[in-house]
């Protein structure tokens, strides 16, 4: 079995579509998607904020490259354009984690840098799996609360909008 953890992420053009591009081309796989969550950019701030979500997905066949792979297909789709390292994007798919796999090549470091430290990842996670964990790091839930309030406070989680 592998199993994913990956995030979606737009913050350009109609943002709910591009996350639902990338659902759709997930739903033989899928295991689960939270709900959609506005948030502040994150690195470079001068852009439009984003809608975000994350998706459990599962397939026997594929291995974490496979994973990677498959984000990169979607963000093809959304013809995302890599100007600006976490520049603006029509659509942004992370491999947070699969199954306990550790990995540092620079292709794919898992799990996702930046997880542990990263609201906009930890809470629609969590609204999925309490009992999250990322590798290495610890329990989900517990990275979360170390957090500092205005990181919980900066992701807004939008009942009005549905994968």
């Amino acid at each position: 079995m592998s199993r994913a953890v990956l995030s979606l992420g737009s913050n350009l053009g109609d943002r709910l579509s591009f996350l639902r591009l990338a659902v759709d081309g997930l739903r033989d796989v899928l295991v689960a998607v939270s709900g959609v969550y506005e948030t502040k950019p994150w690195g470079v701030t001068d852009q439009p904020d984003f809608l975000n979500a994350v998706c459990v997905v599962d397939d026997p066949s594929r291995d974490h490259r496979d994973w990677l792979s498959t984000a990169q297909e979607l963000e093809r789709r959304a013809e995302r354009v890599r100007a600006t390292r976490w520049g603006p994007r029509t659509l942004d798919v992370d491999v947070v984690t699969v199954d306990d796999v550790r990995s540092d090549d620079p292709d794919l470091l898992l799990p996702h840098p930046g997880t542990a430290d990263r609201a906009t990842v930890l809470i629609p996670w969590l609204e999925l799996d309490p009992e999250a964990e990322v590798p290495g790091r610890g329990r989900a839930a517990d990275l979360l609360a170390a957090l500092p309030r205005s990181d919980h406070d900066d992701v807004h989680h939008r009942p009005d909008l549905t994968l």
